[in-house]
């Protein structure tokens, strides 16, 4: 009942936090902002969203070429359309239960190249941790080009002394969470430690595969390509067409950072996104009429492309 329970708190709050912050931002715009919203709709030049999407779709060819290397070293054969289908599938299952996507590719690896569970899990993980450091320098360089405007929208609204006071008991908390499990007997716990010791020799193939510079740059390629899909969609609206690059990373930034938030960033996403491009001088319609043109774009290609994937994983692999 509890584990029911917590399933559905996971999918229906990030939804609940999702619907709020889309009422609480247009219930703050007059009828006639509303028209200028609907206008940046009807006259945005789709051929650059259109653009952002091939983009995207080339940079996740490259997460599953860059996951192959990983997979290569641990000895076990894959091949690229069944590992590109597995990402489309994580990322639409991603939009129900957060990070259930996640799993799905290692049950994936499981059900078609009988990879154990763990091992392939690991590799993924090993990823998160690429790429979670890889976003912390994209937001360490925000911080460089455009501290005023991080200032501005973050620092100034936190008293310094209650950031101090969470990070504090955060790293308590954490503290006493891997000294109980670092100590524990008990049998749940080994049972974890003997799972962990799976995902550790998925996670030291950062470390050891024959392939890390070729891993690399798949990863250099595949953030630089969420910088440049992002870029074009600024050509969509004059309004935002010319602001500056700072202003580029630092948006992407805070986007990266909304998608966290609810499911995949539904309503957070537009919501931060206006609010950052606002310090810009972007004015709020225009801004969040461009956030919901950049989601709902990405999110109609999640769709596409993970239903296709649905559909096609099961015949490709019959056929093989």
């Amino acid at each position: 009942m509890k584990k029911q329970l917590s399933k559905w708190l996971s999918v229906l709050l990030p939804i609940a936090l999702g619907v709020y912050l889309t009422v609480y931002t247009y219930s703050q715009f007059s009828a006639q902002q509303l028209l200028e919203i609907k206008g940046y709709f009807q006259y945005a030049n789709y051929w650059y969203i259109a653009l952002a999407l091939l983009i995207a779709v080339i940079g996740n060819m490259s997460r599953a070429y860059r996951w192959k290397y990983s997979l290569d070293h641990l000895g076990y054969s894959t091949n690229f359309a069944t590992n590109y289908m597995a990402i489309n599938i994580c990322y639409l299952l991603n939009l129900s239960v957060p990070k259930s996507g996640e799993i799905s590719r290692a049950v994936i690896l499981k059900k078609y190249n009988n990879i154990p569970f763990d091992k392939g899990f690991g590799t993924i993980v090993a990823e998160r941790i690429v790429d979670l450091f890889v976003l912390l320098l994209f937001m360490f360089t925000a911080v460089l080009l455009q501290f005023s405007v991080v200032k501005k929208f973050i620092l100034d609204k936190i008293p310094a002394e209650k950031a101090i006071l969470l990070l504090g008991s955060i790293a308590v908390i954490g503290l006493a969470i891997l000294a109980v499990f670092y100590y524990s007997k008990l049998a749940l716990v080994q049972k974890i430690k003997d799972k962990l010791a799976g995902l550790r020799e998925g996670i030291s193939t950062l470390l050891y595969m024959k392939n890390k510079g070729w891993y690399l740059a798949h990863t250099c390629f595949i953030w630089c390509s969420y910088i440049i899909m992002f870029y074009c969609t600024l050509f969509a609206l004059p309004q935002t067409s010319e602001v500056p690059f700072g202003a580029v990373v630092t948006a992407f930034v805070v986007g990266s950072i909304a998608i966290a938030f609810t499911n995949s960033g539904f309503g957070s996403y537009p919501f931060m996104i206006a609010k950052i491009l606002a310090v810009y001088g972007i004015a709020e319609t225009a801004g969040s009429a461009f956030g919901w043109i950049v989601w709902s774009s990405q999110m109609f290609l999640v769709l596409l492309l993970g239903l296709l994937s649905f559909l096609f994983l099961p015949l490709l692999n019959r056929s093989t």
